[in-house]
């Protein structure tokens, strides 16, 4: 690929306006919070993320002649500084690319790895018991070797126009300047604060002053600018075998206490887990949808076998022509079966045998479609089946799998679209919201808890468990990076944070799309349920207040939550305009963007929900 070389100063002015003097404190003086657009149609590129500066220093990439790849990775590094709860150099995530110019889809597995001294143990008390949750989290054991600085590396080398060091000045510009504290990032610090004052630097960057930040004053990232000019100048060797390394690896062994705050587990992490990890490229996954090709993540994650199993399973079922309740029933089983089979088989490739290609065959649907009764729900959990390429007659119904893994508010996902058609879907992460909770000192970002994914222990020692630790094994993810293809051209991309939950939002997004003919924007923002393999699916107040007493008549039991997911997407209209779309309301709105707006007032208002698929 020639490579095209463009001056980005403009970006180092992005947050003019918001100079603050001092360190890392929240400014005394009140700005306006950035508004958050959901919704953009135009053409030049498109950017969808959960937060505008975000948004703005991926569109400010795209319009100055860089291509999606360059403007994923400075929208990713944007988020490490606006969302360093949820995503940030030290973590990871997939980063899934459409190629125009090829027409190919390829992937990037970043995901995190367990230090080779972990073994299957790991998280088991000294009585052999699993350790308590919270406290596997906020601890040096949870932290795994960050794969989000290799992984915007491979992304340029492969697929961008621009060097690092001009594709993180946006990032730079922002964490030098800081950015606007809105009401989410004050509430999402104030559910963190007792474990961020555990731990002195995360304190002193998040707790300014010792108080909570003020929606409206401007918190600033100096150390993080510095993290990030070091990456930019050398590239990510300081971080994998540098100055960086050493500090992690430092941190993650002994982790700074705070007087008082009781004993922290210490980590496994070494020098030798960063030198020798890497950001593979793996084959995407594929399944046919109503003659649309949808590409996803392949194991370790679990989204893309997960998806489209399910996928495959509505296709046995017309959901175009059923009423909403029939329609909501099918996706709801389907979820569950997928989830079954997920629980049951996926892990680590290079630590367990994965049978993704039966997982995602018609056969195996066609045989697990069996287990949908329109009339009925399952008594959840449901079994697991049996992906051994023989199917014929519905099976025997075997042992149940244990349920799917909780939701939260973690991780981000961000769409990139440019004007010659490639596409980025980048899922990223550091696990839980603040992730471990411990900040490399002097370095400006919070370390993953990724590494509790695993399995702490089996649920039923007699079945096989993928997801237990093991030196070097990357946990079992539920990022779902998604891109649909129709004849080979893009026509959507879309992803989600939020744990488990992930898939079901990517899922019923898509079935949303696809099938009930909603627009992109209203896809999204429609209320969602999230049925893992588990007794009670969770479902939104919105959702229980129009389905919940007719679903409830089926079988459906439900446990209300708040909200569930935060997706972003970008889909290709005709007349070559894209519509980029975001959260409305979910974790305080999205911020969708486009480089050339549509003029207000523009003759010919586009139509938002072109038909999709065949429902033939």
């Amino acid at each position: 690929m020639a490579r095209r070389r463009t001056t980005l100063l403009a970006l180092t002015g992005l947050a003019a306006g918001l100079v603050v003097a001092g360190g890392p404190a929240a400014a005394a003086t009140e700005e306006p919070v950035p508004e958050k657009v959901p919704l953009a149609v135009g053409t030049g590129g498109a950017v969808s993320s959960v937060d505008p500066d975000a948004t703005r220093v991926g569109l400010e990439v795209l319009a100055a002649g860089g291509n999606a790849a360059d403007a994923a990775v400075a929208t990713a590094a944007a988020l490490g500084v606006t969302e360093p709860y949820s995503a940030g150099v030290g973590g990871g995530g997939f980063f899934v690319y459409y190629d125009a110019a090829t027409g190919e889809v390829s992937t990037i597995d970043g995901r995190e790895t367990a230090p080779l001294a972990m073994g299957v143990d790991a998280f088991l008390a000294e009585d052999g018991t699993p350790l308590p949750f919270q406290e596997a989290v906020q601890s040096g054991l949870s932290v795994g070797t960050p794969g989000t600085p290799l992984t915007w590396a491979r992304a340029l080398e492969r697929f961008g126009t621009l060097p690092m060091s001009e594709v993180l000045q946006g990032g730079i510009a922002l964490a030098d300047a800081g950015f606007v504290v809105d009401e989410t990032f004050r509430q999402q610090t104030a559910d963190n604060e007792a474990r961020f004052r555990r731990f002195p630097a995360t304190a002193e960057l998040f707790l300014p002053g010792g108080q909570l930040p003020e929606v409206g004053t401007v918190l600033r990232n100096p150390d993080l600018a510095g993290t990030y000019r070091l990456l930019a100048s050398e590239g990510v060797d300081p971080f994998y075998t540098g100055e960086v390394a050493e500090d992690v690896v430092a941190t993650v062994q002994d982790p700074p206490e705070a007087p008082g705050a009781g004993e922290v587990r210490p980590g496994l992490l070494e020098a030798v887990d960063l030198a020798l990890y890497d950001a593979p490229s793996r084959e995407p996954t594929r399944i046919d949808y109503r003659g649309l090709e949808v590409y996803g993540m392949a194991p370790p994650s679990s989204g893309g076998s997960t998806v489209g199993e399910a996928l495959n399973v509505l296709e046995r079922f017309p959901l175009g022509e059923l009423p909403e309740v029939p329609a909501l029933h099918t996706y709801l089983e389907a979820s569950a079966l997928a989830f079954a089979d997920r629980n049951r088989y996926v892990g680590d490739p290079a630590h367990t045998p994965v049978p993704l290609e039966d997982l995602l065959s018609d056969g195996f649907a066609a045989e697990r479609a069996c287990a949908v009764d329109p009339a009925r729900a399952a008594a959840e959990p449901v079994p697991a089946g049996d992906p051994d390429g023989e199917y014929g007659p519905c099976p025997a119904e075997g042992a149940a799998t244990p349920a799917g893994g909780a939701e939260g508010p973690s991780t981000t996902h961000l769409t990139v679209a440019d004007v010659e058609g490639n596409v980025v879907g980048y899922t990223l992460t550091i696990e839980q919201t603040g992730g471990s909770g411990i900040t490399v000192p002097g370095r400006g970002f919070l370390l993953n808890n990724e590494l509790t994914d695993f399995t702490f222990a089996p649920a039923d020692p007699t079945v096989p468990e993928p997801n237990l630790p093991a030196p070097g094994k990357r946990p079992r993810s539920s990022m779902a990076p998604t891109i649909v293809l129709a004849d080979g051209a893009p026509v959507l991309a879309l992803g989600s944070p939020g744990g488990a939950t992930i898939i079901t939002t990517v899922l019923q997004t898509l079935v949303n799309r696809v099938d009930r003919g909603l627009d992109l924007g209203e896809a999204i923002a429609a209320p969602r349920a999230s049925q893992r393999n588990s007794a009670t699916a969770d479902a939104e107040p919105a959702f229980l207040a129009l389905y919940g007493e007719q679903l409830g008549a089926l079988g459906h039991v439900f446990t209300e939550t708040a909200e569930i997911g935060a997706a972003t997407g970008i889909e290709f209209l005709p007349g070559g305009l894209l519509l980029a779309a975001a959260e409305p309301e979910r974790r305080g709105g999205g911020s969708a963007g486009v480089v050339s707006p549509l003029p207000d007032g523009a003759a010919g208002v586009p139509d938002l929900a072109p038909d999709l698929g065949d429902q033939g």
